[in-house]
């Protein structure tokens, strides 16, 4: 995918990419090797969600961040490993909580091992990420860590209080997908700059523009549920809504639907399904008061903020890798 970003840089995601290249490919192999245990489920489990792909987004963020700062040292790869597991353990427990059936298009690890072996493999995961972050001997690292598993945990926990709640503020959404999406983003770009010797003020304003990014990329997520196809998603579209959850493109819609509307969209939280009111019906309605339209400028929006808060930094191929992830994030596909 091919994009030119409007600063007036032009940078490929294959580009972006192979900045890092080489560091990703250490960062798989210490992935293989910390994800051995001595229960062959938890093994199977991680290798099976390491081999399923995924973009690699956030440690690819935290590799960036760091090498805009300094040279990258084989802890910054073990961190970059640390976060690609936590993130792991989280998908492990959502498809659990969600009872998801595929993750990037093949079976969810709780279709093949079941809720009781995928909840414990999450919570090993967990633990051996911060095993190896515990190696690097930072208290920094672990507080950080720390207090983004927490605020994770605690995402989950809003979400499924809310769970087929047709009256979800923006507010109320807002909290969430900070807690769910954008605090794991900023970590990426703390830890990475951290790794690389940044001071505190710099290694906070790189976990802003994260901040900014991860809700946009949500934001995204949420616009791509409802209007992505089902192969090049690798899940079912209308998920969430299938799943009891009111997303922003939906909150919107529902701010300005008649009573007729509200109750079809009841209807299928209520149902858990789009057998009484299908899918197409809910999409119109979504279309009819523009929810689409308007998460995708409030998706802009933030990722017009992380721009701003990118730009302050010197450039070189690593600054204008990180403005580029910007534009990967609002135009992507899946």
């Amino acid at each position: 995918m091919g994009f030119t970003s409007r600063l007036g840089q032009s940078l490929t995601a294959k580009e972006i990419f192979d900045l890092v290249k080489d560091d990703l490919k250490q960062v798989e192999k210490e992935l293989t090797a910390e994800s051995v245990a001595s229960v062959e489920a938890v093994t199977s489990i991680a290798r099976h969600l390491q081999a399923s792909g995924g973009k690699r987004l956030r440690p690819t963020m935290l590799l960036l961040a760091a090498r805009m700062i300094g040279p990258t040292t084989p802890g910054t790869i073990r961190m970059a490993a640390v976060m690609e597991m936590i993130h792991a353990a989280t998908l492990i427990h959502d498809d659990v909580i969600d009872m998801a059936e595929t993750r990037r298009g093949r079976a969810s690890s709780n279709v093949v091992w079941g809720n009781h072996i995928s909840v414990l493999a999450g919570d090993w995961l967990y633990m051996q990420a911060f095993q190896i972050a515990l190696r690097e001997r930072k208290f920094h690292l672990l507080d950080l860590l720390i207090n983004l598993t927490q605020m994770m945990v605690e995402g989950e926990l809003l979400q499924l209080e809310r769970i087929g709640k047709i009256d979800i503020s923006e507010a109320d959404y807002m909290q969430l997908i900070d807690r769910k999406t954008a605090c794991l983003f900023s970590a990426c770009s703390k830890v990475g700059s951290h790794m690389a010797g940044a001071d505190d003020a710099t290694e906070s304003r790189l976990g802003e523009f994260a901040w900014n990014l991860g809700i946009a990329f949500q934001l995204v997520d949420d616009i791509l549920d409802f209007t992505a196809r089902e192969t090049i998603l690798g899940k079912p579209t209308g998920n969430d809504l299938r799943e009891g959850k009111v997303t922003l493109p939906l909150i919107y819609a529902l701010k300005d639907a008649d009573a007729g509307e509200r109750q079809m969209i009841a209807q299928v939280l209520a149902d858990r399904s789009y057998e009484r009111v299908s899918f197409s019906k809910v999409l119109r309605i979504i279309d009819r008061h523009k929810g689409v339209e308007r998460v995708r400028e409030r998706a802009a929006d933030f990722v017009e903020r992380a721009r701003a808060i990118i730009a302050e930094f010197p450039d070189s191929p690593y600054q204008r890798a990180l403005t580029a992830v910007t534009d990967l994030v609002i135009h992507r596909d899946r």
